[in-house]
Order: structure tokens, then C-alpha cells, then sequence
């Protein structure tokens, strides 16, 4: 589906009924949604509420990574449990049907912030990780592989380190696949993955603590503010009931840091981070061996990184894809270059 189809089915719905009643908006189309920003999966829209004057976002979701049907109600459910950190986005509005535009939409509130800079703003960003983590809530059902809070069901692998690797699996099968492929980055790929199976038998206990994690923790998806200002996490595509151990062993892990910047943390700087993560916890929820776990995550993590690299690099040279992104597609070059890849072999092997 091309933008421009994208775009004729917004106007559909910012004009429907439905909608504008949801909102409170005036019976005519005045406001403007113009493109704010676009991922690998949504499309993202800021308007301004023509009788509140508040800056909404409209979120436009063009693919799962979950392989979910209800993708952006499952995002919208999630957001509604985590209103309460104060860290997240307050959600209005959600639509599933595709009765109007042949794609889940959601809107929520607009956050002000910049993107997060490794360097200079660590503790703002643990802080608001320590806060979302720490909304404490107890699934009134638990599935297989699934948990249910207050009508809402969750994700909730019950096996993570497995789950991820198994992901894993599956997105480097397409480029293992990819016949244009190089031959010597698909043995390096393999051999990575085969070193991840390895350490599944050296992971550390089960987490006494579970809650809502976001599970990709870019630095894009912060976004700070100054002194006396609240910060956010934002960007929830991929929720999970899961242990806090795995969003901080996303967060801190080098292909996280490296994907908008060029930051690569020290173990001793990962020890250190975790350490003031702990802090920031400040006793809400049991952090017993949360930092023998999360060192569990960091290579797996990374394969995981990796093989999603991988397998865009292929999706990213199909025809007719309904979303590219200039900056990503350099960065999967570097993710997939041989010296990279050497880098995280020897963290996987430590």
C-alpha cells in the first residue's frame, strides 16, 4: 500500500462519525494532520484539536512485528495500563475495523522531547524505565503463553531467552534465504546464533517480578526534558508481560545504542547503568538477581538485533513496500558488515 493510499483513508476517518464524536471535534474536517514522524511499521500524524487546542497524534499501523491481527488495539490496551507511570502517552481513541482506512489507527496524546543522548541523560531515561516498571500490576488470568489484566490480554513467553531466540531464527531464515545475500555474512549470522543456543544452559533464575515491559528501547524512543520536566518512554509496539531484567538487558545492549548512534556501552558502563537503575527502583518491586539476569539479555539481545537487520535488509529491497526509512536503511549496512558482526561474536562468547 503506497502513502498516498495511506493518506486517502485518513481523511476517510478523520471525517467519519465515529471518530469525530470519540474526539469531541466539530461535525467539519478543519484540523490538519501532517506527517510527524514514520517507522518501520506506523506512520505517525500531529493535529491539533480545533476546541481543546491540544496536539494529538495520529498513529497510522502499517505492519506487525508481533504478527498480531489486532496489532494497534493490542498497543492502545497497553498504554491504557501504563497511564498511571505518568511516562507513557495517554491513548483517546482506537480503530481496528480498517472500516475507513485499510490499517489499525489509534490516537494519543502528544509528547514534547528530544531523543535520548547516551552521554549526557542516562539517569532521565533509567528513571522513567524504573517508573513504568515498577506499575505494579497482577494479571487476574495466566494462559501458556499469555496473561490477561483487567479484559487486556498480554503476551507473556514463558520461557523469554527461547522466545527471543526463536525470533531470532525466523528473520534470519529470510535472509538465509535471500539468494543476493552474502555468503560469508550468512555463516557468520549462523555461527552467532549457534553460540545464543549455548548459553540458554548458563541463564540465571526465574524473575520474582513480572510487569509491562516495551521490549525495544531505542533512543529515539525516549524523549527528554530538562530540569523539573517530566521525560517519556514512547513508541509501544511490541508490549510484553515479561521480567524488567529483559527491557534493561534491550536498553543497554550495543546493537540498541549503536542503531541512532555511535555509542557502545563498557561492561563496567552496563554494570554501572544497572546499578542506578536499581537506585531509581528505589525498593517498588523485588530486584533479586535482576542484574545476573539482565546480563543474561544482552547477548541475546543482540542476536536479535542482528537477525532483524538481516531480515529488513531483504524487506528493504522488495518492491512495493509500503514504508522505507533512509536512516535505517544505512544502518542495517553497518549491522551486517563482518567487522560488526566480529564484535558481537566476542560478546556472545564472553
Amino acid at each position: 500500500m503506497s502513502k498516498s493510499t495511506i493518506e486517502s483513508g485518513l481523511k476517510r476517518i478523520a471525517a467519519s462519525k465515529p471518530y469525530r464524536e470519540a474526539l469531541g471535534l466539530p461535525d467539519e474536517v478543519t484540523e490538519e494532520y501532517n506527517l510527524l514522524a514514520q517507522g518501520e511499521y506506523n506512520i505517525n500524524y500531529i493535529f491539533t484539536h480545533p476546541i481543546t487546542g491540544k496536539k494529538l497524534v495520529l498513529r497510522v499501523n502499517c505492519g506487525s512485528q508481533m504478527h498480531l491481527e489486532n496489532q494497534i488495539t493490542y498497543e492502545y490496551r497497553a498504554l491504557e495500563l501504563l497511564e498511571q507511570s505518568g511516562r507513557t502517552p495517554a491513548v483517546y481513541y482506537v480503530d481496528d475495523t480498517k472500516q475507513f482506512i485499510n490499517n489499525g489507527v489509534l490516537v494519543m496524546e502528544y509528547l514534547s522531547g528530544h531523543s535520548l543522548i547516551y552521554e549526557k541523560e542516562m539517569d532521565k531515561a533509567l528513571a522513567v524505565l524504573a517508573d513504568i516498571h515498577s506499575v505494579n500490576i497482577e494479571p487476574q488470568n495466566k494462559g501458556e503463553e499469555t496473561v490477561s489484566i483487567s479484559g487486556t490480554t498480554l503476551l507473556a513467553p514463558r520461557e523469554p531467552l527461547k522466545a527471543i531466540l526463536e525470533e531470532c531464527e525466523q528473520m534470519a531464515a529470510k535472509f538465509f534465504d535471500y539468494e543476493q545475500a552474502d555468503i560469508m555474512i550468512k555463516q557468520k549470522i549462523r555461527k552467532l546464533l549457534d553460540y545464543g543456543w549455548k548459553r540458554l544452559g548458563r541463564r540465571t533464575g526465574v524473575s520474582p517480578y513480572n510487569c509491562i515491559i516495551n521490549t525495544e528501547l531505542n533512543s529515539t524512543n525516549f524523549l527528554i526534558n530538562g530540569p523539573g520536566e517530566q521525560s517519556y518512554l514512547i513508541d509501544w509496539e511490541k508490549p510484553l508481560f515479561g521480567d524488567p531484567a529483559q527491557d534493561l538487558g534491550h536498553f543497554l545492549a550495543p546493537t540498541t545504542t549503536f542503531w541512532k548512534t555511535d555509542t557502545i556501552f563498557t561492561p563496567q558502563e552496563i554494570d554501572y547503568y544497572i546499578d542506578e537503575y536499581i537506585y531509581a527502583v528505589a525498593g517498588r518491586y523485588i530486584t533479586a538477581e535482576l542484574k545476573e539476569r539482565t546480563h543474561d539479555f544482552v547477548p541475546i539481545t543482540c542476536l536479535r538485533g542482528v537477525t532483524w537487520c538481516a531480515m529488513a535488509w531483504v524487506e528493504y529491497r522488495q518492491p512495493g513496500r509500503d514504508i522505507t526509512n533512509e536512516s535505517t536503511a544505512r544502518k542495517l549496512e553497518q549491522y551486517i558488515n563482518p567487522e560488526f558482526l566480529d564484535r558481537i561474536e566476542e560478546l556472545i562468547e564472553a
